[in-house]
């Protein structure tokens, strides 16, 4: 991909996230090994504490101030890779920002754990925030779930899941370039684009280790992979942010596009040069700072409007 399309706010960033070639079962464990040993990044006025739930970890990111509102959170990684505490400082941010109770899932990973596991455990995450939310002083109408790349599809197809199982609904998705789609891996085509940070050769591993066969080739299990989904009505309000220059645009824009056309209330945000993940990575750019902000006001708004 041409350097020069990259918005010049991001690019001395750009050049200093790694190139894992993940494609080699070593370098996916490494990498999942050192996302593990990150520590802690505190946030003022948010207590951190953890609970085990099934098969999941809970970071739970509790404010001083609490407005009655909870996210459940879902990390990325690919379906390979990444563990919760990468999104420690996103999640005490928002915690604090917001008043609301952040739960993040650290979910099991498809390189050991293929579908359902990682689903399993969102789920695990959802129903205990249901069971726990009088204790933790949180409205059950006012809980939102979210997630960053594979984890934004992850939560994606849990708020699909929910929805299916006659549960109290999501009060909104909050999608940050979700992976949504297994097909975009199978499209050869794309290798050659080399899009920053995550392209299609990684893609296809993480899809392929998710779903224990081929990317693209047949329909996967419900849930496997959200924009698969023919069915979209009363699914609930939905943020999608997609870097114009990620692998995941194209699918992330056909998402919003068939949860409008089904009367889900969906708003798109495209960030013009910005590659995936810039508001992880970039966090203090310009470009990260204008989008967080826009994103959690929605976010923000999303939930006062449950309020009781």
């Amino acid at each position: 991909m041409d350097p020069d399309r990259v918005d010049p706010a991001l690019r001395e960033a750009l050049e200093q996230q790694p190139r894992l070639d993940l494609e080699r079962w070593w370098v996916r464990d490494l990498a999942a090994l050192r996302s593990r040993l990150i520590p802690w990044d505190p946030t003022p006025d948010v207590v951190l504490s953890t609970v085990r739930e099934g098969g999941a970890r809970l970071r739970i990111y509790t404010p001083d101030r609490s407005n009655g509102s909870a996210l459940l959170w879902v990390h990325g990684g690919g379906l390979v890779g990444d563990a919760a505490r990468v999104d420690d400082r996103f999640c005490g941010r928002t915690a604090l920002e917001l008043g609301v109770t952040v739960v993040s899932v650290d979910h099991r990973l498809a390189q050991r754990h293929p579908f359902p596991a990682a689903l399993d455990d969102a789920h695990a995450g959802w129903s205990w925030l249901q069971v726990h939310a009088p204790v933790l002083g949180i409205d059950r109408t006012r809980i939102a779930v979210g997630g960053r790349s594979s984890g934004g599809g992850i939560a994606a197809s849990l708020v699909q899941r929910v929805r299916d199982d006659g549960d109290e609904d999501a009060a909104a998705q909050w999608l940050w370039s979700p992976m949504l789609d297994d097909r975009t891996a199978a499209d050869r085509r794309l290798d050659a684009v080399d899009h920053p940070v995550w392209n299609n050769r990684a893609n296809r591993v993480g899809w392929r280790a998710y779903l224990g066969a081929e990317p693209g080739e047949a329909s996967p299990p419900p849930y496997a992979a959200a924009a698969r989904r023919t069915d979209l009505t009363g699914l609930p309000p939905a943020w999608i942010c997609t870097p114009e220059l990620a692998l995941f645009h194209d699918e992330d824009v056909a998402y919003a596009r068939a949860l409008q056309a089904a009367g889900v209330d969906t708003t798109l945000e495209v960030v013009p040069g910005a590659p995936h993940g810039f508001e992880a990575w970039a966090a203090d750019s310009a470009p990260a700072r204008e989008v967080l902000r826009r994103g959690r006001a929605w976010l923000a708004k999303r939930l006062d409007a449950g309020a009781r």
